[in-house]
C-alpha cells in the first residue's frame, strides 16, 4: 500500500483537504520498520502520528525512577496520536512507545500534522477526538491500578492475553508481565503461585497456561 492510499483510508478528513495540503501531508509521511525492542518515541519528541501496518507497539509511561506502566498496545490497523502532542501545545502528557515485535509502520511527521491541525478544523477535530478516546483507555488503566486488587488485575491481564493470542497459554515471563502491569516481578510470581495452588493456571514452557477461564473471569467482575 502506498502512503497516499494509506492516508486516505485512515484519515477521514483526507478527501476534504486541498490538493496542496494532501501533497504536503503525503510528502511528510514515510514508511519505517522497527526492530523488536526499538524505542520509537521517548516522550520528549514530536514524533507524529504512528500507524501500525504489522507487528505490535507498546505505549507506556516511564517514571523518574525508571518504573514502567503499560497504557495500551497497538496492533495492525491501530494508530498512536499521543506521540503527536505538538498538535496541541496546551496538552502535556509524556508517553513512550517501543516495538514489542518487529513492526512496519507509517509515520506522519509531527510538525506536518501540527501545521494542518492549526489551520484546518476537521484535522483538529479528528486529533482531539482520537486523544479523548485514548485518554479514556489511560483512565481505565489508572482506575484498575488504584481500585482493583492485584489478583483481579492479573486475572484480567491473563484473559486479555489469551483472547488476543487465541490459545490458552500466555507466552510471557513473570518479569515481562510485571513490566506490562506496572508492578514488581516478585508480586507477579507470588500471585502466580497462588493461582497455581488454586488450579487456575500452571507453568508451561515459556509462559503460563490457563486452566480455568471461568474462575479467572469471575475474579474480574
Amino acid at each position: 500500500m502506498d502512503v497516499s492510499t494509506a492516508l486516505s483510508e485512515r484519515f477521514p478528513f483526507f478527501s476534504e483537504l486541498s490538493d496542496s495540503d494532501r501533497e504536503f501531508l503525503t510528502k511528510n509521511t514515510y514508511k519505517v520498520s522497527y526492530k523488536k525492542g526499538a524505542v520509537i518515541h521517548d516522550g520528549n519528541q514530536c514524533t507524529g502520528v504512528i500507524f501500525v501496518q504489522s507487528g505490535v507497539l507498546r505505549v507506556y509511561m516511564l517514571s523518574e525512577c525508571g518504573k514502567e506502566v503499560t497504557l495500551y498496545r497497538l496492533f495492525p490497523g491501530d494508530f498512536c496520536i499521543l506521540s503527536a502532542f505538538c498538535f496541541e501545545k496546551n496538552i502535556t502528557f509524556d508517553v513512550s512507545v517501543d516495538a514489542e515485535e518487529d513492526s512496519n509502520c507509517i509515520v506522519v511527521a509531527g510538525h506536518a500534522f501540527a501545521a494542518l491541525s492549526d489551520r484546518i478544523p476537521s484535522v483538529r477535530i479528528f486529533a482531539l477526538q482520537a486523544t479523548v478516546d485514548r485518554f479514556s483507555t489511560v483512565i481505565e488503566v489508572m482506575q484498575s491500578m488504584l481500585f482493583m486488587s492485584f489478583d483481579h488485575r492479573l486475572a484480567a491481564f491473563l484473559l486479555d492475553e489469551i483472547a488476543r493470542s487465541g490459545g490458552d497459554t500466555v507466552k510471557l515471563t513473570h518479569e515481562a508481565i510485571a513490566k506490562y502491569m506496572g508492578s514488581a516481578r516478585e508480586v507477579v510470581t507470588r500471585t502466580m503461585k497462588k493461582f497455581t495452588k488454586n488450579g487456575l493456571v500452571e507453568a508451561s514452557r515459556g509462559g503460563v497456561r490457563i486452566l480455568d477461564k471461568k474462575r479467572l473471569r469471575a475474579m474480574t467482575v
